[in-house]
């Protein structure tokens, strides 16, 4: 099997979809038959309950991994979703940052990880923390892309180039071949003017890189994590599950666009 396709999904803006499009891109992928791995790299663990799993200390998750890169077999779970795995994680992985600053290698220690099961799937998708700290940039160091989720507002662009410059970064340290697979605009209002200007503003920067697709406001979107579903199940018929959906096609497309041109 051929190495997966490894995308990290990360703002360090909080509260702007980022969890929800990384939860809801896998549900859309391992619906076609894709076998994907989703690693939940945020101690507010909201990816893992996303798909029905509640924090227990008890079991193996990224924290365990992220010291000792063995464990990374152990730290793999079935979710409700077939073929849809996941690693979670734990409010300990808070204290990662400190602790980590400190090791040696504590920039690979994801990627390193990953070498060990990456051929079981066709896609791993890790959700990163609302911060642009030792653990993102081990997530970026493990991708062969970010996706950034991003709000229609002024701070949202503020904050994007601080991004941008993280994964530039990253692409001169420790890997070369990063680059930004896509921004996706969500919670999308068109009836706010700001939404319109802002979208200009992106789209003028990054081009072809924004996503067609935009991630509109919407109810059944908010309600699906307190069910602990993606809201591709919660809801298959409501608008943001519509909208996923044809993200994940538009993401797929840009992939086969890909590999015709490799």
């Amino acid at each position: 099997m051929k190495n997966p396709k490894i995308i990290a999904i990360a703002n360090q803006k909080g509260g702007v979809g980022k969890t929800t499009t990384a939860v809801n891109i896998a549900t859309a992928l391992v619906s076609i038959n894709k076998k994907v791995l989703l690693i939940d790299l945020d101690p507010q663990g909201n990816a893992s309950t996303g798909v029905g799993f509640e924090q227990n200390t008890n079991r193996v998750d990224i924290y365990d991994v992220l010291h000792d890169s063995e464990k990374i077999n152990k730290a793999i779970y079935k979710t409700s979703i077939p073929k849809l795995k996941l690693i979670p994680s734990t409010l300990e992985l808070s204290g990662a940052e400190v602790e980590l600053a400190r090791e040696e290698q504590r920039e690979i220690r994801l990627k390193n990880a990953l070498e060990n099961i990456k051929k079981k799937f066709d896609y791993i998708l890790i959700d990163c923390p609302p911060a642009l700290g030792i653990l993102t940039i081990n997530a970026f160091t493990a991708s062969n892309s970010v996706i950034v989720p991003m709000q229609c507002e002024f701070y949202s662009l503020e904050g994007l180039s601080h991004l941008v410059h993280t994964i530039n970064r990253v692409k001169k340290t420790n890997n070369p071949d990063l680059s930004i697979q896509g921004l996706v605009l969500t919670m999308v209002d068109k009836r706010n003017s700001l939404t319109e200007q802002v979208t200009s503003d992106i789209k003028g920067f990054f081009g072809k890189k924004v996503y067609k697709t935009v991630i509109p406001r919407n109810v059944r979107i908010s309600e699906a994590p307190s069910f602990g579903k993606p809201v591709l199940i919660y809801d298959i018929n409501c608008k943001g599950s519509k909208a996923y959906l044809h993200l994940a096609k538009e993401f797929l497309r840009q992939e086969k666009k890909k590999a015709v041109n490799e």
